[in-house]
């Protein structure tokens, strides 16, 4: 809470004046979900960042992976291009290494052999979303069941003492329903941006994967030296 300055509002310092709030207390107040909010923001930020770090590592740029492997293909060494996409350890090595795998078949069954690799590792790269988008979307529905909660636990207390009932009657309710309504809508904002940045990621990746594809298919028409 602000302390407010006695001296400002002309009235005596009390010790309601200088009681304080912290955060933790805060929370307690918000009753028990704020139990499930907190476990989803947990779980958020834990894929939040290994989705990060696993991003980082497939969004590898190797300019000269692509020249190498049109080298390797023209001069016939298929193993060692084969070799280099296994040692580049990236999505996009991957795709080629299937690709490589499959030279001598039909065009059809390469191109079918690569899309269903791409499935794999775009299913791999997406590990984890659907929990930012289901806290995205359910943290402040739960926010609002602590709204509702809060709020018939006022009236509850209101209507139970009757006349005697006063502003300290109804505030636990009241701090049960502000404290998970703002609860679910940060951490439910939170887990959307994190999520549409996650997936701006991916997309990425997945751009860069089809590039490279296309450009393999490319090299395979491409007359040998």
């Amino acid at each position: 809470m602000i302390l407010v300055d006695a001296a400002l509002t002309g009235a005596p310092q009390t010790a309601a004046d200088v009681a304080q709030l912290s955060l933790w207390d805060l929370c307690l107040r918000g009753g028990p979900l704020m139990i499930p909010l907190a476990l989803l923001s947990l779980i958020c930020v834990y894929v939040f960042i290994d989705r990060l770090i696993v991003l980082a590592r497939a969004d590898k740029l190797d300019d000269s992976f692509m020249k190498r492997i049109r080298d390797y293909i023209h001069e016939g060494e298929i193993e060692s291009a084969y070799n280099l996409c296994r040692k580049t350890d990236t999505p996009y090595g991957r795709l080629i290494e299937k690709g490589i795998s499959r030279i001598g078949r039909p065009v059809n069954d390469i191109m079918s052999a690569i899309e269903n690799t791409g499935n794999i590792e775009v299913a791999n790269l997406s590990k984890g979303l659907p929990w930012l988008a289901t806290t995205a979307s359910g943290a402040p529905m739960l926010g609002f069941l602590g709204t509702v909660i809060g709020m018939v636990e006022a009236f509850y207390s209101i209507a139970s003492q009757g006349n005697s009932a006063n502003i300290s009657t109804f505030s636990d309710g009241i701090y049960t329903a502000l404290v998970t309504t703002v609860a679910g809508l940060v951490v439910g904002v939170a887990a959307l941006f994190a999520y549409n940045y996650l997936v701006a990621r991916v997309n990425a990746v997945m751009n860069r994967m089809e590039a490279k594809t296309m450009e393999f298919m490319d090299l395979l028409n491409e007359p040998a030296r």
